[in-house]
């Protein structure tokens, strides 16, 4: 152990103090719940359209009740309600578009296709918050990119798959940088609430039009989807979606996007585990994930060294 920039470090690398280090830890701990939303999407029998909207329901059902019984529901004016209610679309069409890549390809490829969101968030930011472009970040964001280009050129059979990955990838770059603005009024949870229940309110629209290009098979949830969606919705939603944004308050957009790409890490051993996904991919997937995984680490050294400096 050694002292690096007056700050204890092991391995070169240093203890973040206080707030900073929390915020690291909380959203490592929110990636690792995240890891198990694709699993759950693919044990989830429902169609997608219909998966998001039981999700999404049952996120507002079970805060709901916990902040009404903790006293905590706080009322927000009509224009952040629509403001909220936006964001909560945004997340709705992400999910969509991440659980049709995982149907329409395999938990580990969809995953994979999640890390373009480093990318997407390089270049949303500076237009959307009106801050310069920073180069690292967007060449970082194309190193992942080029990690599922390689994916994707050697996995054709996974072709709408991706595609529906690369979408969702654009939405989930677009939901801290909004998020952003709004953590400065509202707590966690009761930007968690609005965003879910507004969201809800607005997919209730877009879901028909969905379902007329993309049926689905059947409505309501099995015994066993009631069980998979409650976890979905209590720890993979509740609990994930308060850790992220409390971490959001001391971390930028572009490092928290960035973290979640170890998302892929979690999700394709768990997808290994669950669904023996292995056999089903060659050198070429390995080669991609580690293109991605390079990008992570160089981000977490140019953030250790911002905060040694």
């Amino acid at each position: 152990m050694s002292v690096v920039g007056g700050q204890w470090s092991v391995v070169g690398f240093p203890y973040l103090c206080g707030q900073m280090k929390k915020a690291f830890l909380q959203l490592h701990l929110a990636v690792f719940l995240a890891g198990f939303t694709a699993v759950l999407g693919k044990l989830i029998l429902l169609n997608e359209g219909m998966l998001v909207w039981w999700r999404m329901l049952m996120t507002v059902v079970i805060l709901g009740g916990i902040m009404l019984y903790k006293k905590q529901l706080e009322k927000i004016s009509f224009a952040d309600m629509l403001k909220t209610a936006g964001v909560g679309l945004v997340i709705a069409l992400h999910w969509v578009n991440f659980y049709a890549s995982v149907k329409y390809s395999t938990v580990s490829v969809a995953l994979v296709c999640f890390s373009a969101t480093g990318f997407f968030t390089a270049i949303f930011e500076p237009l959307l918050l009106r801050k310069r472009i920073v180069v690292a970040e967007l060449l970082l964001g194309m190193l992942a990119i080029s990690g599922i280009y390689v994916i994707f050129d050697f996995h054709p059979q996974y072709k709408t798959g991706i595609i529906f990955g690369i979408i969702a990838a654009m939405g989930s770059a677009l939901f801290p940088i909004m998020n952003k603005q709004l953590l400065k009024r509202f707590s966690p949870r009761t930007l968690t609430f609005y965003e879910m229940s507004g969201g809800w309110l607005l997919f209730c629209f877009v879901l028909p039009v969905y379902l007329y290009v993309f049926p689905a098979d059947y409505y309501l949830p099995s015994t066993a989807d009631w069980g998979w969606l409650f976890i979905l919705a209590a720890f993979c939603t509740v609990l994930c979606f308060d850790l992220q944004l409390n971490a959001l308050k001391h971390i930028s957009a572009f490092t928290a996007n960035l973290t979640y790409n170890l998302e892929p890490v979690y999700g394709i051993v768990l997808a290994f585990i669950f669904f023996d996904e292995g056999k089903m991919l060659n050198k070429w997937f390995y080669l991609g994930l580690g293109l991605i995984l390079t990008a992570i680490l160089l981000q977490m050294i140019r953030v250790r060294r911002a905060n040694v400096s």
